[in-house]
């Protein structure tokens, strides 16, 4: 069986992970902790695409493209 440990604190998580309730978190104190990162932008997911210019028009920009030129 392979060793578990709580992403946030790294506390040794013995036994089955169906025992915790709050999985990959040893506690809710540890769930908590992971939340506030994500809401506080402390992680990030990297967008794939390359950076767009603010100038650079877009799809956003509310015209529709026709496809012909």
């Amino acid at each position: 069986m392979a060793k578990t440990v709580c992403v946030i604190c790294s506390t040794p998580m013995p036994g089955e992970w169906t025992e915790y309730p709050e999985y990959p978190f040893c506690t809710k104190r540890c769930k908590l902790i992971d939340l506030g990162r994500w809401l506080t932008e402390d992680y990030k997911i990297p967008d794939a695409g390359p950076p767009r210019d603010a100038s650079t028009p877009g799809d956003d920009d509310g015209q529709a493209s026709t496809g012909s030129s």
